[in-house]
């Protein structure tokens, strides 16, 4: 028999048996009681004899206290209601402390039963459970006080950390933060209740570890409950920290490569290191391997490696149309290309490390799109360092590696190696030789006033020494030493004057390594002088405007007239290794005016400019009596105009007044705007070195969450496309998929892809993103 007791709309009773409630480590048995304690609240509350137990019904709230900071606090036992008793209308409080507890777990329910013998609590209507990073809510559920774990139908768990959200028939609690789902979904990404996800990956069983991972069974990708692709297993990462676990897969087809399918696999090393398997089969040419490795200590300290090896079936003198479509030279089957860059501190010295290794120059044209190719890798390292590597249609890859330090007094110490990637295919021979790598290279630079004569001269010195090496043809080893005095001179308030003079003094030693033309000389020297100076005078002027929130152009001209003198009284054949070994004398003045525009006004109530514009132009007249028949040097133009702050256009031409005319064109420009529309086009015409060229890319947000994109790279003298894509993109707020269409000599290829939210964002580097 038992007695129901009416209570008022809530009241509060401390049950100290409940100790080891669900949610608590198995271990929390050992805990004493002052360490935690429970509340229980509820409309009804109902204690029974046969078998023991404790009914709650009506706004059921169980909360879990702790104490905050590991603060005690102690705690008087509370009263137990007895057979058929009731809890008094309005229950007293105790003398325990509240100020220093915190809730760390809240379980609400419509129906609660306590069985006293078994420590089982039965759970009915609008369960809803919220632990730390997970939520759960079922229609019903048994919960073992004892073991920690616990069965719940029709249920759901969010786990926050990542808006992780699963779904299933059946979900059972097996440890802490453990959970077994039977016909379950997951999906990545924040539902609104009742919403149909529009992606998800359903599962007949799943498994969410306490270490972050979610492990599916006989698993099906779904767009809209529909179902699109199969795995038999499948594993993600459940939380935002960053996990190992497979990304999501790209799929393409070409007429040359065949099916393709690329699964990245990320592992996460360290906190502050990872690495990236991109595993991509194509049907017709065997595994094009990648991985990339990314570490990050600062801003100031990080690297990125990455490499892609393929043992191609295509690469076969046999294989004649694929030579010819595709107008490929390489003739090795193993393909390659490994490149990277890492920034470095160390101590005092900044360190800079460059990679650029390719098996062959047709490899980064072929592979150019996807996760590892060419134009995205290009975008991703200039985006993380600030420098990329040499364009994809370059014969020679530069590989350097870089130290510096500077010293407070002016001074400073580079040190440096460098090699280059020849994949010209090129034969060269001791007399025809390839570049030369520097091994090592060693400049110490500096500039400190000249205090003796009341610091208005500056004393700057350059000192280099190179080690140039080739595998065949003339080697060196150059001592190069350039100091120069430089001084501001006081014309007029209204002039600026300045004159630099120096002396360069450049030594070999030579080392022939078969070379017919310097066998028998050990050593050559080149001494030369130089002197520039330069007038000028700067003019400014504000005018107002009214241009929305502009109010001021600003006005800047500084005409100027140089000279720049180079005298070499002994020349004499040098070896070649870069452009300190070609120079030249020189006798010639130069006059120019540059302009500069600039905007400000206010915005939002602050002061604002900005840059509007620029102009500038410079030609010379040459005093040397070699070119008195022609003295005037090419007239060089360059303007860029910035109509708003996100847009940017650029100009430069070179002009031959004897004839030739404009031999060089010059046109950069990109703009891009809020909602993430982007827009470039480079133009490169040069007609002493035959290039004609233009690439250009747009990349526009459509209506109805659609995204369009269109590049272009054409060789205008040649009237070949060297490569076109176009893509659309379908966007949601937490998945997209892409379709994207690529064509190059030889080859068509269409790569499908889609990206989800929260699958695979480490380390911040950005991989690409929705």
């Amino acid at each position: 028999m038992h007695l129901p007791i009416s209570l008022s709309p809530i009241i509060t009773l401390v049950v100290p048996f409940l100790v080891t409630l669900f949610l608590l480590p198995v271990q929390a048995t050992a805990v004493s009681l002052d360490a935690r304690r429970w509340e229980l609240t509820a409309d009804k509350l109902t204690r029974l004899e046969d078998p023991p137990a404790l009914v709650a019904e009506g706004n059921v709230v169980l909360e879990k206290k702790a104490p905050v900071d590991g603060a005690s606090a102690p705690r008087q036992p509370a009263k137990e209601l007895g057979p058929a008793e009731s809890a008094p209308d309005s229950a007293a409080p105790d003398d325990r402390p509240t100020t220093n507890l915190k809730t760390v777990t809240t379980i609400k329910a419509d129906w609660v039963s306590y069985d006293l013998n078994r420590g089982l609590l039965n759970l009915k209507g609008n369960l809803s459970i919220n632990i730390g990073p997970d939520q759960l809510t079922a229609d019903a559920g048994t919960i073992d006080l004892e073991k920690s774990t616990g069965s719940f139908e029709n249920a759901t768990v969010v786990r926050q950390e990542k808006e992780l959200h699963f779904e299933g028939k059946l979900i059972e609690k097996t440890g802490s933060l453990t959970y077994h789902i039977e016909d379950g979904w997951v999906v990545t990404c924040k539902l609104e209740p009742g919403q149909v996800p529009p992606w998800s990956f359903a599962a007949a069983e799943v498994d969410l570890t306490d270490g972050g991972y979610a492990v599916l069974s006989q698993t099906t990708f779904r767009i809209k409950d529909i179902p699109v692709l199969y795995s038999p297993v499948m594993v993600l990462p459940a939380k935002r920290k960053r996990q190992t676990g497979l990304l999501f897969p790209s799929f393409s087809f070409s007429d040359r490569d065949g099916f393709g399918v690329e699964i990245p696999l990320f592992l996460n090393i360290s906190p502050s290191a990872d690495l990236t398997l991109y595993p991509r089969y194509l049907a017709n040419r065997g595994l094009l391997a990648g991985a990339e490795f990314r570490y990050v200590i600062d801003d100031n300290s990080k690297g990125m490696l990455m490499g892609n090896f393929l043992a191609d079936k295509l690469s076969d003198p046999s294989e004649v149309g694929y030579y010819q479509d595709g107008q490929f030279t390489h003739t090795n089957a193993d393909r390659y290309w490994i490149r990277g860059k890492a920034n470095q501190d160390i101590g005092p010295w900044t360190t800079r490390l460059d990679l650029d290794i390719a098996s062959d120059l047709d490899y980064l044209r072929e592979f150019n799109t996807g996760a590892t190719g060419f134009d995205f890798t290009q975008e991703n390292f200039v985006g993380v360092f600030g420098r990329g590597f040499n364009d994809k249609t370059n014969k020679f890859r530069d590989n350097t590696i870089a130290a510096l330090r500077s010293w407070d007094y002016g001074g400073s110490l580079l040190v440096e190696a460098s090699a280059v990637n020849d994949i010209s295919e090129q034969v060269y021979t001791a007399d025809n030789p390839s570049r030369a790598w520097t091994l090592p290279s060693l400049t110490y630079s500096g500039l400190v006033p000249i205090t003796f004569l009341g610091g208005r001269p500056d004393f700057q010195w350059d000192a280099n020494y190179s080690n140039f090496w080739r595998d065949k043809g003339v080697g060196a080893q150059r001592v190069d030493l350039m100091p120069m005095v430089t001084t501001g001179i006081p014309l007029s308030p209204y002039l600026e004057a300045n004159l630099t003079g120096g002396i360069r003094s450049t030594s070999y030693l030579i080392d022939d390594n078969g070379a017919a033309g310097w066998q028998g000389k050990d050593t050559e020297n080149r001494f030369m002088s130089h002197l520039t100076g330069e007038i000028g005078t700067t003019l400014m002027r504000d005018f107002a405007v009214n241009f929305g929130e502009t109010d001021t152009l600003s006005h800047t001209v500084r005409p100027f007239v140089s000279y720049s003198h180079t005298s070499i009284p002994n020349q004499k054949l040098l070896p070649q290794f870069d452009d300190v070994d070609d120079l030249e004398e020189e006798n010639a003045f130069y006059l120019g005016i540059n302009n500069f525009f600039s905007l400000s006004g206010k915005r939002n109530g602050r002061d604002f400019d900005r840059d509007f514009g620029f102009f500038k132009i410079k030609q010379g007249y040459d005093l040397r009596s070699e070119k008195s028949n022609t003295p005037l040097t090419p007239l060089i133009i360059e303007t860029g105009l910035y109509p708003t702050e996100r847009m940017r256009i650029k100009y430069t031409t070179d002009i031959d007044y004897y004839g030739g005319g404009a031999f060089l064109h010059s046109i950069e420009a990109d703009c891009y705007t809020n909602r993430g529309d982007r827009f470039s086009l480079d133009y490169r015409y040069n007609e002493q070195e035959n290039v004609n060229s233009i690439r250009g890319s747009l990349w526009y947000l459509l209506p109805y969450n659609m995204a369009a994109g269109y590049s272009l790279e054409r060789a205008i003298e040649q009237k070949e496309t060297i490569e076109e894509i176009i893509r659309l993109r379908f966007i949601q707020p937490c998945w997209s998929v892409e379709l994207s269409a690529s064509n190059t000599p030889g080859d068509q290829t269409f790569m499908l892809t889609f990206r989800l939210a929260n699958i695979g964002n480490p380390l911040g580097f950005g991989l690409p993103g929705i």
